[in-house]
């Protein structure tokens, strides 16, 4: 199966390098590309990609308000963000914005397809060791408790088991991981995942695991 990709980014030669990377791939093909949030917007609505690599910063509308944009329309494609440093505190805003994950420009032409094969595949950001250290170090920056919405107080709707799996994504771990944990299948693990994401209403483990800190579920550090 095919994972069709659309490249958002206002450089030229950015777009043109993934383009090349991507399409000497087997799995994946480049469906289009954008040169600003505003036209991601629009060929996300018209190409519906598998997967959108998208850039933060980009006229007109920025890779932020792209990703919200997409994530409102109910899109089932899955935002992967482009940045230049790991650190970008503007990674988090994207995050809680409803992108899957984020990739750093001079990523490796392996890391750039298995990043996107991974987004595409529904896991947490890129590995789920990034998982921890990235949301640690984001969470920091959010200074005032945000107000509990509808989805957060839902938290109580989980059993003891789905809470006690939702705590162990935010912690960073895979499902394999999280079986051998707690001692159960791995086949039962995304049984609960699923269950999860669903009462919730997330789109993915990413968004699981920024549910879970902005919950006060799992706190940084």
């Amino acid at each position: 199966m095919t994972i069709r990709v659309l490249i958002a980014d206002d450089q030229m030669m950015v777009r043109e390098g993934f383009s090349v990377l991507l399409n000497a791939m087997p799995d994946i093909e480049v469906a289009g590309e954008a040169v600003n949030g505003r036209e991601a917007v629009t060929k996300v609505r018209e190409l519906a990609p598998d997967v959108v690599l998208m850039d933060i910063r980009m006229p007109e509308l920025n890779g932020i308000e792209a990703t919200r944009e997409i994530v409102a329309a109910d899109s089932t494609s899955k935002v992967l963000v482009l940045t230049t440093f790991d650190l970008d505190e503007y990674v988090y805003q994207a995050l809680r914005a409803g992108a899957s994950g984020f990739l750093l420009k001079d990523a490796s032409a392996r890391q750039l397809a298995d990043g996107v094969r991974v987004v595409a595949a529904g896991e947490a950001l890129l590995a789920p060791s990034i998982t921890k250290r990235l949301i640690t170090e984001f969470s920091k920056l959010s200074e005032t408790p945000r107000p509990m919405s509808g989805a957060h107080a839902a938290y109580g709707d989980l059993t003891e088991r789905e809470t006690e799996v939702l705590v162990l994504i935010a912690q960073g771990l895979s499902n394999s991981e999280i079986a051998e944990r707690l001692v159960v299948a791995e086949s039962t693990i995304k049984t609960h995942v699923s269950r999860i994401l669903v009462k919730l209403g997330l789109r993915d483990r990413t968004q699981a695991a920024v549910f879970a800190y902005e919950a006060r579920l799992v706190t940084p550090g």
